[in-house]
């Protein structure tokens, strides 16, 4: 009978309707492992000589690698070599053939036109005039120029030095070798050896700083002596000492405490600056000078609440503080471009600020004072590149310059440091731009540039922006031959039908006509970045993803993003949790109703991190929207991730509390009262385990077991909370991996995402018979 309905039912209803063939022979063709051989380089890295602007880099194509010379100011760019004609010229010089011609090292001697190149044990140097190769002595090749020197520790007279020994700091007099302690309180978690939480003796080099042109040196100090710590527990090494670590959470009671110190070599005397002002500050040190050697001293000390921050300065005379400005910022500063510069012998301040709503640079005098605004406008003025203290010019990432395209593209830009002129864009290319400068006096620059759907372009540009050299580019013939094809590019609105969201699509490459194919929201909500693919990246996950049968998206979402202005990137603050779902969720209904080939009623969603606690909370907010979803080591409580991500994107209360407090009197010996404010935190954040009893859909959860960064019992406790709600799901750990998946497991993951997403979206079971990962291969299509 049963067997009677199954055939009934087959012939009213063809299996076709519900089910639909996973391409995994394709998406493997497609996979990153089977495309990294098929591109070589995709930009280029310049290597300046010891003075002026010519400069030689390699450049690697599916051929083998090639090495190029560049002069800007001579408008020269010649490939000098491959590996194998350099391999022809060391013949000659040599009369034996090498194992191998790539070289160990190359430096330019510019002045004499040289190219100085070690291979092995070999020295040899290459005429950029004349091509002609001659060997060389190791000894008469200097190498001193790379190598690091050791500064830090000796007073700038060469008086004294100063070094940490079990947690305390010491001084030598150099000239009667005696030997002075100079603290005593330093202990495990509250030493002078750094302000990491674990030193052991001996482990790193202090944090010591002297100052110009006097005997005084700084220190801070850490004190984690209160805090809670995690521990890791790596199941591939049961005799390792598990990994134990200090890690504060939102709302903690005990957080690290900062201190600075100033000691005096001559009176060997320390004296404590006052930099309290708010309870759990956090303090970040700001040294202005030449070199190793500190002329002025600053620190940014900021409140917990991170909403308001000053700009002080130190005396270090007398320790005295002086604060040059107070800045409000609400809800929080933008912690990804908040940015300081001390320049001009401490006569002029750069500082970043998103007082107009957009992220804008303004200047101030050494005093604190106001001169000038920078840069202004409807768009975010991002990462400092190079500053001109000469010229008084800031160059800078610009984001967001042109209405209606993807803000998120990087431009550099050229700014006044008095405003003597407007904003000047230097690279006007709609791309992500990478710039590098070239010699010490910067008259030119290399710009890298690219997008999704743009191939990578090297050039050479003057301070004007003016092309002037056009590099190598990158060999793309194969990959284009293998089949491979550009993700397109999309729009779309926000939930508030307003805002503009962007991003991109990767779809099958062999489309059939009239199919519809399930949608794919790849998913990253930020708030410190949107993952997205701003550059040229032919071999993303997400191009075999498509090839498998599905439409994948990947989109910006109100929240993701600090280089937009302040209203967009701090969308989700007191919302850290559901802040970027209905933004999704819009956005896959407008992509559905722009194409036809959208299947609406099939959504997978996926996500690595904040991506994997963003894929979870959505599949279970909208049960009946999204199908299926893969989260991998995503931070389902929040409250157990780390403070500054909870306590700054979410919030943190600061509470108030008057404490009555006794203290006796000395001379009636009787019990004085008083009120003592005492200020307390609190941080609660909605979490995904809140949500498990609303799972319809299909959920992969994946965790490494040795990760620091989102500890595993994040992925644990989600697990138990959708067993105690009865919900099937499924649940990998991965043994040994951390926060990054590395190498066997990076290319499982990438796997199973076909796999779920071909069971729950396609119908298509066939890898539940796989018996060895790679058995898909062995499938007839």
């Amino acid at each position: 009978m049963n067997k009677l309905m199954y055939l009934l039912w087959a012939i009213i209803f063809p299996v076709s309707a519900f089910t639909q063939k996973a391409d995994y022979k394709t998406a493997d063709k497609f996979a990153e492992w089977n495309l990294r051989e098929l591109v070589g380089s995709t930009s280029v890295n310049p290597h300046c000589g010891e003075s002026g602007c010519a400069f030689w880099y390699d450049y690697k194509t599916t051929r083998g690698t090639d090495y190029y010379y560049a002069n800007p100011v001579r408008k020269i760019h010649e490939k000098l070599f491959d590996e194998k004609s350099l391999g022809e010229m060391i013949q000659k010089q040599l009369g034996i053939s090498l194992e191998r011609t790539r070289p160990d090292d190359l430096f330019l001697v510019e002045d004499k036109g040289i190219l100085k190149i070690s291979i092995d044990t070999f020295w040899f140097e290459l005429n950029l005039k004349t091509k002609l190769l001659k060997q060389l002595f190791a000894s008469k090749v200097k190498k001193d120029r790379y190598q690091k020197e050791w500064f830090g520790d000796v007073s700038p007279d060469g008086k004294f030095v100063a070094f940490v020994h079990n947690h305390n700091v010491y001084l030598i007099d150099c000239q009667t070798k005696d030997t002075t302690q100079l603290t005593f309180d330093g202990e495990e978690k509250y030493s002078f050896e750094g302000t990491d939480d674990k030193i052991a003796d001996g482990s790193m080099r202090p944090h010591i700083e002297w100052f110009a042109g006097m005997n005084k040196f700084y220190i801070v100090r850490s004190d984690f002596r209160k805090v809670s710590s995690l521990v890791v527990t790596n199941s591939l090494k049961p005799r390792e000492k598990p990994d134990e670590f200090v890690f504060y959470m939102p709302g903690d009671k005990y957080v690290p405490q900062h201190e600075l110190f100033i000691f005096d070599a001559e009176t060997k005397s320390s004296r404590k600056i006052a930099v309290d002002k708010w309870k759990d500050q956090t303090l970040k040190i700001i040294k202005d000078g030449d070199g190793n050697k500190c002329e002025r001293l600053y620190f940014i000390r900021k409140k917990r609440t991170c909403d308001e921050l000053e700009l002080c300065k130190v005396n270090p005379e007398d320790g005295s503080i002086k604060v040059l400005f107070n800045e409000v910022c609400k809800p929080y500063f933008n912690n990804e471009l908040y940015h300081l510069s001390i320049l001009n012998d401490g006569k002029d301040i750069l500082w970043h600020s998103e007082r107009t709503g957009f992220g804008h640079y303004y200047h101030y005098d050494g005093e604190g004072n106001f001169k000038n605004v920078i840069t202004e406008g409807e768009w975010v003025a991002g990462e400092i590149v190079s500053i001109d203290e000469k010229k008084r010019e800031i160059y800078f990432y610009g984001y967001g310059q042109v209405q209606g395209e993807n803000p998120y593209y990087a431009r550099l830009n050229k700014a006044s440091l008095d405003a003597k002129f407007k904003t000047r864009c230097l690279t006007p290319e709609m791309a992500t731009h990478s710039i590098s400068f070239l010699g010490k006096d910067r008259k030119y620059f290399v710009d890298n540039y690219s997008r999704g759907d743009l191939e990578p372009v090297s050039v050479v540009r003057d301070m004007n922006g003016k092309i002037v050299l056009r590099l190598a580019s990158p060999d793309l013939s194969k990959l284009y031959e293998y089949g491979w094809q550009k993700p397109e590019p999309i729009h779309v609105k926000a939930a508030d039908g307003v805002t503009d969201l962007y991003g991109f699509m990767w779809k099958p490459f062999h489309m059939e006509p009239g199919r519809k194919y399930p949608i794919i929201s790849h998913v990253y909500p930020g708030p410190t970045s949107e993952d997205m693919m701003l550059t040229f990246h032919p071999s993303a996950p997400n191009t075999a993803l498509a090839q498998v049968g599905f439409v994948v998206v990947n989109f910006g979402h109100r929240g993701g993003s600090p280089l937009r202005d302040a209203q967009y990137h701090t969308y989700g603050y007191g919302n850290l949790r559901d802040y970027p779902l209905a933004d999704d969720k819009y956005g896959l209904e407008q992509l559905g109703a722009q194409y036809s080939f959208i299947d609406l009623s099939k959504v997978g969603i996926f996500g690595h991190s904040g991506g994997g606690f963003m894929s979870t909370a959505a599949i279970c907010t909208y049960p009946d929207f999204y199908t299926a979803a893969v989260s991998s080591s995503g931070n389902h409580d929040s409250n157990t991730f780390n403070l500054w991500w909870g306590e700054t994107h979410h919030g943190v209360k600061e509470i108030h509390k008057q404490v009555e407090r006794k203290v006796k009197k000395r001379d009636s010996g009787q019990d004085s009262v008083y009120m003592e404010d005492v200020v307390s935190f609190q941080s609660k954040i909605p979490t995904n385990m809140e949500l498990a009893r609303r799972l319809e859909g299909h959920l992969l959860l994946i965790t490494g077991d040795a990760d620091r960064t989102v500890n595993a019992s994040n992925t644990m406790r989600m697990a138990d909370a959708l067993v105690k709600a009865g919900k099937k799901f499924d649940l990998w750990v991965y043994p040994g991996q951390k926060h990054g998946y590395m190498s066997y497991y990076r290319d499982l993951y990438i796997r199973q995402l076909w796999f779920h997403f071909g069971k729950h979206l396609l119908g298509d079971y066939s890898s539940e018979k796989f018996v060895n990962m790679k058995d898909y291969k062995k499938l007839e299509l």
